[in-house]
């Protein structure tokens, strides 16, 4: 089970992260966010980080150029758009970051053309995306498995579980559902969440489809 822990704001959240075993790490850059981080922070977090974790930059509606600028200044491995982008759009910035993820909203149309978005994998996030809010599993009809997905919106320690049950993502993503206040994470909602997550895969049947970390990717990070 791929987990990415999002929303990071500090150094000792990111440690704190990447000790407790996840594979990625969100810096959230969209304007008037609490959790929003300017991009020197944001780098010289990445420069004190071990080796083995993705760091994913967090932009909605962004400009493309913008986009690709602020993820190679910060030294991210990956870019995540979260907005109304185009598929010109986010396909301009995947030939030009190594690992782009693309979100969307539950329920929204736009996912039918995920092919011309060019991601690397897909984040499926409440229909008011960053809100902390669940939204209902049931609206998923397989149009999202043309890629890896990413399942957010409203996860917390006690709901993981059954999402990863029900769902069965490849990948969870969390920021408010481990935090003590907005951008402070809580070590013990981080622990819980990741092996949270991790059982209920492990206690389900195999399907072929499940995060594997040592399978080939289109990028692979831990080469870094």
């Amino acid at each position: 089970m791929f987990v990415k822990i999002c929303g990071v704001t500090t150094e000792e959240d990111a440690l704190l992260a990447v000790g407790m075993g996840a594979d990625a790490l969100g810096f959230n850059f969209v304007p008037g966010s609490p959790r929003q981080i300017r991009t020197a922070t944001a780098r010289d977090i990445v420069r004190r980080l071990p080796g083995g974790v993705l760091t994913v930059g967090i932009f909605r509606d962004e400009l493309k150029e913008r986009v690709v600028e602020v993820t190679h200044e910060a030294g991210l491995k990956a870019a995540q758009l979260h907005g109304r982008e185009s598929t010109d759009d986010s396909a301009w910035v995947a030939q030009r970051v190594p690992y782009l993820i693309k979100g969307f909203a539950a329920g929204d149309s736009a996912i039918d053309n995920l092919d011309l978005y060019s991601a690397s994998a897909v984040l499926l996030d409440a229909p008011e995306p960053g809100s902390g809010e669940v939204f209902d599993w049931s609206m998923l009809d397989g149009s999202e498995r043309g890629r890896p997905l990413i399942l957010a919106g409203g996860l917390h320690p006690e709901n993981v579980a059954q999402a990863v049950r029900t769902v069965r993502p490849w990948g969870v993503d969390v920021a408010s559902g481990v935090e003590s206040s907005a951008g402070a994470k809580d070590p013990v909602k981080v622990r819980e969440f990741i092996l949270n997550a991790r059982a209920a895969e492990a206690a389900l049947e195999p399907t072929g489809q499940e995060f594997d970390p040592d399978a080939p990717r289109p990028y692979d990070w831990r080469d870094e």
